[in-house]
């Protein structure tokens, strides 16, 4: 068994305590000239502030290091070479943002010797875990059977055991890690005309996945996750969001749809998507990122922020709306750091979905509903764009400062020489290599 390393340096609270010290009397001045703004439209700052606050988001493990593309991969020297060191940089992104208590393990990446030690570890550094991913998509050393021509579909019913016992295992870890949640996503499809037989391989996919829908504990869920091409690039067996809803459907009530930003076809209406799955009952959560052409994995906001502020201003209507029963997506961000600092780059992307968040909760509701029903549209359309161009940053500072996290996330960050410390602690015996999802 591995020896479990120490944490090392870590920014420390009364840190980031004087930081917003020296801050704050700004913050509130900008504070209360947008509650003033927001009073006259009958719009009370502090609860949309508490309502941010309260909003969460997971990491992640493998954004923790640098990510890279099929043509090459830049890594700092200081990223993590293990979980643990993950989850110490799990804890500096919480700590800076006060948004993400939770990790999402991917296995067998993650996969860690002594699960309880690893609860036990994560614990003293105020992280819990999340959604646990299962990995069919690559070949592992010692694996008996290839994933080559897939995993799920295979039309070997031997490959197919393999991945469905490997998702068990994955829900074993799970359990012992207190997660509630299984990601499935399978690159599984064929290149070529004719390669694959479209019905029989969505046929084996469903029937693999509901006998891993049979190993869940009660309380657990299953998020099946669709894109529509890469590694496949003719045909992918779960390719889009009506795929993973028919077959989320024939598994049961604990199976969801899992919806990531860049697992869509360009000019696809994302919101629209999230809508019909709230409609049937079947958003299981997301995976935030952006996009400029197909899956880039960029920071979430970087490229389309009002496609993200159109996003949740469909979660929030449908958590106002008494017909939406039971209404909690998993919020969980999957991203791969090329080229900034992997901890910026997370603590920048809470801050844009929590931006999004804010400004869908400026919406006024009443009015947008009554120019819908009255075809309005100009006065429709105007009132999403009101509260999309609304600075809300004194909104997100304010609920990251009441919970004790950093006014200003990233200035702290550097100020507080985490990055040269790591430097000195991490020596690079090899490369991580996490892969992009």
């Amino acid at each position: 068994m591995a020896k479990i390393p120490e944490a090392g340096f870590k920014i420390g609270k009364d840190f980031v305590k004087e930081a917003n010290d020296r801050v704050y009397s700004d913050l509130q001045k900008d504070y209360r000239s947008l509650g003033e703004q927001l009073s006259r439209r009958g719009i009370n700052i502090d609860k949309v502030t508490e309502d941010v606050a309260k909003f969460s988001v997971a990491i992640p493990s493998w954004a923790l290091g640098t990510g890279g593309t099929r043509f090459g991969r830049f890594p700092n020297d200081s990223e993590p070479r293990n979980i643990y060191e993950k989850l110490v940089d799990a804890r500096a992104v919480h700590l800076l943002t006060g948004a993400t208590p939770t990790v999402s393990l991917h296995i067998p990446w993650d996969k860690p010797d002594d699960p309880n030690a690893l609860l036990k570890y994560a614990a003293d550094l105020g992280i819990s875990f999340d959604a646990m991913n299962s990995n069919t998509f690559q070949d592992q050393p010692g694996q008996k059977h290839s994933y080559k021509f897939g995993s799920l579909s295979h039309t070997k019913s031997e490959v197919r055991r393999q991945a469905i016992e490997h998702n068990w295992e994955v829900i074993d870890i799970g359990v012992r890690l207190k997660s509630r949640a299984l990601t499935v996503w399978i690159g599984d499809g064929g290149s070529f005309p004719g390669q694959v037989h479209f019905r029989r391989s969505l046929r084996r996919v469903t029937d693999s996945l509901r006998e891993i829908y049979s190993r869940l504990p009660d309380d657990w869920q299953i998020f099946v996750e669709y894109k529509p091409y890469e590694p496949a690039f003719y045909s992918t067996v779960i390719q889009d969001w009506g795929t993973a809803y028919v077959i989320t459907a024939e598994l049961g009530p604990k199976a969801g749809c899992l919806v990531d930003l860049g697992h869509h076809l360009p000019n696809t209406n994302v919101e629209m998507v999230v809508s019909r799955l709230i409609g049937l009952g079947k958003l299981g959560g997301f995976h935030f990122n952006d996009n400029k052409y197909s899956d880039d994995d960029l920071a979430s906001g970087s490229i389309k922020p009002y496609q993200l502020f159109l996003i949740f201003n469909e979660l929030v209507d449908a958590a106002l709306d008494p017909k939406v029963k039971n209404f909690k997506p998993a919020y969980m961000i999957d991203q791969s750091h090329n080229l900034k600092d992997p901890i910026e780059e997370l603590s920048q992307t809470v801050d844009e979905i929590q931006r999004a968040y804010a400004k869908a909760l400026l919406v006024d509701r009443a009015k947008l509903n009554d120019y819908q029903e009255e075809n309005d549209v100009l006065y429709a359309e105007a009132t999403l764009k009101a509260a999309f161009n609304y600075d809300v940053s004194p909104i997100i500072a304010m609920a990251r400062y009441k919970k004790g996290a950093a006014i200003d996330p990233i200035k702290v960050y550097r100020e507080s020489g985490y990055r040269a410390q790591k430097d000195k602690e991490r020596k690079q015996e090899k490369k991580l290599h996490s892969g992009i999802v």
